[in-house]
């Protein structure tokens, strides 16, 4: 196994109101350019697999100013990432061909992506 010799440190905060809904998500990164300052966000998605108990710890946050158009193009623009992670992970691209086709329906449906028309 190969030994760490760095560390980086990532941070998330969020700001709740007294519903404990997110109002505000901010953050930063050591090693980012931009590092100096937390960076705002209305949405995010953290995902941690656990390699003993082969368990997903999920964390999925949005602000209640986030719109259903921008929660529509988050997903859009987060399933095609995944497809890419997915195929350069285990290489098996048909299945992730699938998973891009997916997403190409999704794009359509939610008018992210003008819908694709026959030729009948």
């Amino acid at each position: 196994m190969d030994q760490v010799v760095k560390q980086a440190e990532i941070t998330i905060t969020v700001g709740l109101n007294r519903e404990n809904v997110p109002v505000s998500i901010r953050w930063s990164a050591a090693d980012a350019p931009e590092a100096q300052a937390p960076q705002a966000c209305k949405a995010m998605l953290l995902s941690l697999f656990n390699g003993d108990s082969l368990e997903t710890l999920k964390i999925d946050l949005w602000t209640q100013d986030m719109q259903v158009i921008e929660m529509d193009r988050f997903f859009f623009q987060t399933l095609r990432a995944l497809a890419d992670t997915y195929y350069k992970a285990t290489q098996n691209a048909p299945l992730a061909a699938d998973m891009q086709r997916f997403v190409q329906y999704f794009g359509e449906k939610t008018e992210i992506l003008p819908q694709e028309t026959s030729n009948l």
